[in-house]
């Protein structure tokens, strides 16, 4: 009693032992934290790849449902089909014969369906393959069905699992879709098509982390299972626990026979079938479990220690504490009380910022190294330090060895555009680099680089030295894996390799040169730099501007005929020259605006045409769009010259032409062509979709761009020449028109003429 009564009353014991207890406390927390954090972040990180797999396998089997419903829209629609139910003579052996083999030719070009059958809902017969023809359903050893009728009522199509009889009392499951023929607004008979299961849910996935306990199910719209499949058993109560707590949510945590579960699902929109995952957080947690328990051990190690550090002398003992509080002192002063008790909250607080601190590391690295590229490709970042210093700093997982770039275009982008929403864009861009990462990392280090609309750039480094991998290779490997998942194409130009990161520019250049290709290759292509860097450098084709305004004449006059003739000319001289792809796509493109500027003559607000998507697009692709925008508009300028209204708009048209740097007025061009400026007014409206002021003030600010772009006259000159007496007011409109100031369109588009003949 008197060492212990000694013990307590001794200071630096007493603080020795209250330091243990706090130490011990932390340990605990910090273990506990550890242990909770870790299992919310193992949770959020698999949840998200299971749900993901859940909507693959569902986009695939219900692509596989769409594909049957319009086998059986072809049957209900067949020639022989309809004369089966309607001939009085129903049993015509010709026409079941040809009808047994039309199926029979169907059913054995698509994998997935094991049969079909025809029923006749007022003769009850059947005809079917490979069965065959059956007069009565009760001779037909499969005629359970044909009660669904009913079922479908104002549905045209069903698919559901029934239960055949299979033998000896025993029964098989058999999933079937089901179509109504109507003839007339009546029900005359019903499809029946039956799915090989196996082939039908050969897209249902197991988890990518193969160590992972769990299970998959299809349900049907009743929620009865169609399908499953995994390694860790789940019973039917506790898939309705699952069901019952999830409540249309995607993702949740229960728990079953005092095991935790992990669930994840999503519905199909097309057939209401349910896509259910469960796995078992037990496999999940297991690591987790087992440093909780360690630094449990640790803590009452800790504790232990604690206690027989109290038996050593006091003063020697506290020795290491006062270094600790000196340690601390320049941590946070005001946290810190003179007492030497307050290292609890303060090494908590240590303890969290660190880990808040790795926690934000390990989210911005990916997006500061594709930042890093980003920058480089764009040309924010020119300064060797600079570079050498966030290459060591975000890439310290890289070696010395070389590297190559590869440049990812999406085909056709605009009408990839149409085609897909906004909203999902980033997603399956995003769905982009995860292939190509997922492919490419058993031997590649990879980094991809989101740079806007169709571009994604992809940095690619050998993971092991002196083995002989080719970078255009694994690119295309996994670009023929995109539209077996996305459903697109996607080209890709690949630079050669280059020794250091100080060459990435020139790598990227070269990547971005080679795309450049597919407008002769085609889509889906994956081209080297080195196969195309002998081509001769781009020129600019002399005679462009003879050709727009030759162009421009053929269209203005209403020759359809003639102006795709010289579309096709200009093409066929491209591929018989083999132009470089620059020069080409600038011709294009230079073509692209020259229609869009005689578009906006007939319609003021102009149609948004696909100029920039033509850099996306084959040459075939662009010379199609060009044809039928060339057609279009010289069809309509035809049609409009025979309109008197249109001729004399034409006439006011051509007196603003000759009178643009002139203080002209709605009434002079009314009486240059003879009539009333409210007349004239009405009729340019009508006919030209645009007012009198309108139309003069673009044929202004279209002839101020041509004098922006090509002479060095001032602002203020170029104002007078188009009818402004004030530079301000002239400014003022163009803004207005152009959404962009004088100064800064011909800053913007000498740039951009400079280094398309620099590339």
């Amino acid at each position: 009693m008197k060492w212990l009564k000694f013990n307590i009353t001794n200071t630096q014991t007493r603080l020795l032992l209250i330091l243990t207890i706090v130490v011990f406390m932390i340990i605990i927390a910090v273990g506990m934290t550890t242990y909770y954090s870790a299992k919310s972040v193992l949770q959020q990180e698999l949840s998200e790849p299971q749900h993901q797999m859940l909507r693959i396998s569902m986009n695939d089997i219900d692509e596989v449902i769409r594909e049957s419903d319009q086998i059986a829209v072809k049957i209900a629609l067949n020639t022989n089909v309809y004369r089966f139910l309607t001939n009085e003579l129903q049993g015509s052996y010709r026409n079941v014969t040809e009808l047994v083999q039309f199926l029979e030719t169907l059913i054995s070009s698509t994998p997935f369906i094991k049969s079909a059958y025809i029923y006749d809902v007022e003769r009850e017969s059947m005809v079917a393959f490979p069965q065959g023809y059956s007069s009565s359903k009760t001779n037909f050893p499969d005629s359970g069905w044909v009660g669904v009728a009913a079922e479908l009522d104002d549905r045209p199509m069903l698919v559901k699992q029934r239960e055949i009889a299979a033998g000896s009392g025993k029964s098989v499951s058999q999933i079937t879709l089901y179509r109504k023929i109507m003839l007339a607004g009546q029900l005359k008979g019903i499809i029946a098509i039956n799915f090989k299961t196996d082939q039908m849910f050969k897209h249902m996935l197991l988890s990518s982390i193969s160590d992972l306990d769990n299970h998959r199910f299809i349900l049907d719209a009743d929620n009865k299972p169609l399908y499953e499949l995994g390694n860790y058993p789940v019973g039917e109560d506790a898939v309705e626990q699952v069901l019952t707590q999830l409540e249309g949510e995607k993702l949740g945590e229960f728990k079953h026979e005092g095991k935790l579960l992990l669930a994840s699902q999503t519905i199909s929109p097309y057939t209401g079938w349910r896509y259910l995952s469960v796995i078992s957080q037990d496999s999940l947690l297991a690591n987790a479990q087992k440093i909780r328990n360690i630094v449990f051990i640790v803590s009452l190690l800790a504790l232990a220690a604690g206690a027989a550090a109290i038996t050593f002398y006091n003063t020697a003992a506290l020795k290491p504490v006062k270094r600790m509080r000196q340690l601390l002192s320049g941590y946070d002063r005001e946290r810190i009380s003179p007492e030497l008790i307050d290292l609890e909250k303060i090494t908590g607080q240590l303890l969290t910022d660190h880990a808040q601190q790795a926690i934000n590391l390990r989210q911005t690295l990916p997006e500061a190294s594709s930042k890093f590229l980003t920058d480089i490709y764009a040309g924010n970042m020119t300064g060797y330090r600079e570079i050498g210093e966030k290459w060591n700093r975000y890439f310290k997982d890289w070696s010395d060895n070389s590297l190559a770039v590869a440049m990812l275009s999406i085909d056709d982008y605009h009408s990839w555009c149409e085609r897909f929403k906004k909203s999902d864009q980033s997603l399956l861009k995003f769905a982009i680099a995860n292939i190509i990462a997922e492919l490419l990392s058993g031997e590649w280090r990879v980094i991809p680089a989101d740079l806007g609309r169709d571009r994604l750039l992809v940095m690619l480094q050998p993971l092991e030295s002196g083995r002989d991998l080719i970078a255009a290779s694994a690119i295309g490997d996994a670009l023929r894996m995109i539209p077996r998942l996305l459903k697109f194409q996607v080209s890709a130009g690949v630079s050669e390799y280059h020794a250091g990161f100080m060459r990435l520019q020139q790598a990227m250049q070269e990547a971005d040169s080679a795309l450049e290709y597919r407008l002769y290759r085609g889509y889906e292509q994956v081209i080297q730099f080195e196969d195309v860097s002998g081509n001769p450098e781009p020129g600019k084709a002399a005679e462009e501007n003879e050709f727009m305004s030759t162009l421009t004449e053929t269209i203005e006059a209403g020759s359809a005929e003639e102006a795709i003739k010289i579309m096709d000319k200009t093409f066929s001289r491209m591929e018989v020259e083999q132009w470089h792809p620059s020069s080409a796509l600038a011709f294009l493109e230079s073509a692209a605006e020259t229609l869009e500027r005689i578009r906006l003559k007939r319609d003021g607000e102009g149609c948004g045409f696909r100029i920039s998507g033509l850099r996306t697009m084959h040459m075939e692709s662009a010379r199609t769009m060009l044809r039928q925008e060339v057609g279009a508009l010289a069809a309509w300028y035809d049609s409009m010259q025979l309109s008197k209204d249109y001729i004399v708009c034409q006439q006011m048209i051509a007196f603003m032409k000759d009178h643009l740097e002139d203080p002209v007025s709605i009434q002079d061009i009314a009486e240059h062509v003879g009539i009333g400026s409210s007349l004239a007014s009405q009729l340019f409206k009508q006919e030209m979709s645009d007012t009198i002021h309108g139309y003069f003030t673009k044929l202004r600010m279209e002839r101020a761009c041509e004098l922006l772009l090509d002479t060095d006259y001032r602002i203020s000159e170029i104002a007078s020449m188009v009818g402004y007496q004030h530079e301000n007011s002239f400014i003022r409109v163009y803004r207005k028109t152009k959404d962009i100031t004088p100064g800064k369109y011909r800053e913007m588009m000498r740039s951009r003429r400079d280094s398309l003949l620099e590339s």
